[in-house]
């Protein structure tokens, strides 16, 4: 099931935080419940993709975003992802969030999340995002203009510029 009330914890939290620029990170504590674990007591690898949620949401809420895909009525869609796991996170145990913005090539936003415990990065995502209105993506440009953050784009790192290339050249549809 889908953590609402989870999500709704951290939005409530993040609405008491100071508004964050676009490549502000927003840190986040989170407890691995038994319910986010697998056979073998770790988070399992399908809810690590679900938990990451509970800390773009609120990070789209303090850099403003959310309240401009509200006003015009857009949305926020997921357009490829790019995740590595390296730790276990454990049930019970207490781990740190870590989300920003690194930028976006006028057509997608580019998010890097990761999963923190004492210090050792367990898990880490790199998501390209859409905002999509009536049938169509919203280009990045209108995005921010309605932001109040026209101009914003630092220059992506290097490897997200090879991850995105290397996307462009998969076969789609899939050949089954």
């Amino acid at each position: 099931m889908y953590p609402f009330l989870r999500l709704a914890w951290q939005t409530v939290r993040a609405a008491r935080q100071q508004p964050l620029p676009l490549d502000g990170v927003h840190v986040s504590q989170h407890i691995c419940w038994p319910w986010d674990t697998d056979m073998f007591g770790e988070m399992n690898n399908g809810r690590v993709l679900t938990i990451f949620d509970l800390g773009r949401i609120p990070t789209a809420q303090r850099t403003g975003l959310l309240a401009a895909l509200r006003r015009r009525g857009w949305g926020l869609t997921m357009a490829g992802a790019s995740v590595r796991y390296r730790q276990r996170i454990l049930t019970f145990k207490r781990y740190e969030m870590h989300t920003r913005c690194i930028g976006h090539d006028g057509r997608f936003f580019y998010l890097q999340q990761s999963m923190w415990r004492e210090g050792d990065c367990h898990a880490s995502i790199l998501y390209r995002a859409a905002v999509t209105g009536a049938r169509r993506m919203v280009p990045v440009e209108e995005v921010l203009e309605e932001m109040g953050a026209t101009g914003w784009g630092p220059a992506l790192p290097g490897w997200v510029d090879a991850w995105s290339a290397a996307e462009a050249q998969r076969v789609w549809p899939p050949e089954v």
